[in-house]
């Protein structure tokens, strides 16, 4: 009797005969052998069939085999330092499932939007499958980190009365007879379940109406958004500096190999580590205005900014105290510098961009109300925020991290849309 197994076990199975429930990912033949390109979602393996060794019903069945036909294949588990996996099938049976007719993702060369119209089955394709265990695995490591820190993840709500930060951005929707939004974040909330819990975070999905096409967007991406009592400023900076260090630590160590099929730059990655550098937004205004950008001191930055300021350093960077009036309402001014905020970017290296947005929070019940009235905020909408500092209110900070664009830097991806399973563009809603 053979055993069942998964093709990322066969290394326990050296020397027997196992049960493979897998895919024909591609296959060829050389008369009197075939060679069959297997793969179950866990990994892939090559199954070798040779016609002397097998009955002929067999061999005519995995003859018969086409581009993601299903199966279950019997072979012998054997070592072969030849193969990427380090182990081969010699096959000694087939059990077809289904046979697949006009696979429409062939070996050859598709263009984008084909591949995008095709995404639940270009999700198949060793280098999607490899970007998407990478995703898993930062994912994993996010859980991990906060969960030793003693965070508590707290679900925040999808469907909101009122904007984080403006909203011109969000998707406008029905709730019965009164108007909610989609989120686009849940760090509001954070700071009230912060108050009752200490240290936590949210794991969620955030949409954003922003009519943008760039590499670096999505309308529907994921955000983990911690908060944390009682931390200031300084702290909040080393804890995401941990953070990242943590995320790339366990994908260097668990994703080698999706790493190497996605030819990743390993160094880059391994110099992750330490402190990373800071530069205060003034600095940053007269580094790029010596690199001859036309910028001037209150104006934003954008992609080209970021990119010649990561490019400078070998590890993501902080770009800390930006001008008041170019963040967010709930933002703490710095008390020895009003106009500007305690809050940092952390730009990625490599011309990836902002991975986290965070900032200490304003606690002084009667600045935020002063906030309100500037930003011309309804204090109806927003009086439960208000209460978290009429109530008990304290130091705290947060901070936000985009996962897509986590993964992006990591894998070393052109595009954010190979990110995440089924990606939602400006003008893509399908599959």
């Amino acid at each position: 009797m053979s055993s069942k197994c998964l093709v990322r076990e066969v290394g326990q199975y050296v020397g027997q005969e196992v049960t493979i429930g897998c895919w024909v990912h591609n296959k060829r033949s050389s008369g009197k052998i075939q060679f069959l390109q297997l793969r179950d979602g866990t990994g892939f393996i090559q199954g070798v069939m040779v016609k002397q060794e097998v009955e002929e019903e067999i061999w005519l069945a995995a003859k018969e085999l086409t581009q993601e036909s299903s199966l279950y294949a019997t072979g012998i588990v054997r070592e072969e330092e030849r193969s990427p996996s380090g182990f081969e099938l010699t096959l000694t049976g087939v059990k077809v499932i289904h046979l697949t007719k006009d696979y429409p993702i062939t070996p050859k060369e598709h263009g984008v939007d084909f591949l995008m119209d095709h995404r639940h089955l270009w999700m198949r394709a060793p280098r999607q499958r490899a970007i998407l265990v990478i995703r898993n695995e930062i994912i994993r490591a996010v859980h991990q980190f906060f969960n030793e820190k003693g965070f508590t993840m707290v679900d925040a709500p999808i469907l909101t009365p009122s904007s984080c930060e403006g909203t011109t951005e969000l998707f406008h929707t029905k709730y019965f007879e009164e108007d909610a939004f989609l989120s686009q974040s849940g760090q509001l909330y954070m700071e009230a379940a912060a108050m009752a819990l200490g240290r936590v975070y949210s794991f969620g999905p955030t949409f954003r109406a922003e009519k943008s096409k760039t590499r670096r967007h999505l309308i529907e991406f994921w955000m983990i958004e911690p908060e944390m009592a009682f931390v200031e400023h300084e702290e909040s900076l080393q804890i995401q500096q941990q953070f990242i260090s943590h995320i790339v630590e366990s994908v260097l160590k668990n994703c080698q190999k999706e790493l190497k099929f996605l030819k990743r730059d390993l160094s880059k990655l391994e110099q992750v580590t330490g402190d990373f550098p800071r530069i205060t937004y003034d600095e940053a205004i007269q580094f790029l205005q010596e690199k001859d950008f036309e910028i001037k001191w209150g104006e934003d930055f954008g992609a080209p900014h970021e990119t010649a300021i990561a490019e400078h350093y070998d590890k993501p960077v902080f770009i800390t105290h930006y001008p008041t009036e170019l963040k967010s309402f709930y933002m703490k001014p710095d008390p020895e510098r009003p106009e500007v905020v305690l809050c940092a970017d952390l730009i990625a290296p490599e011309g990836y961009g902002e991975i986290i947005g965070g900032s200490q929070r304003i606690d002084d019940e009667q600045l935020m109300e002063q906030r309100f009235v500037e930003h011309k905020l309804s204090e109806e909408a927003y009086q439960w925020y208000m209460d978290l500092r009429t109530y008990g209110s304290v130091p705290h900070s947060g901070f936000g991290l985009g996962l897509e664009r986590t993964v992006a830097w990591i894998c070393g991806l052109e595009h954010v849309r190979e990110t995440i399973p089924f990606p939602r563009l400006l003008y893509r809603m399908y599959p």
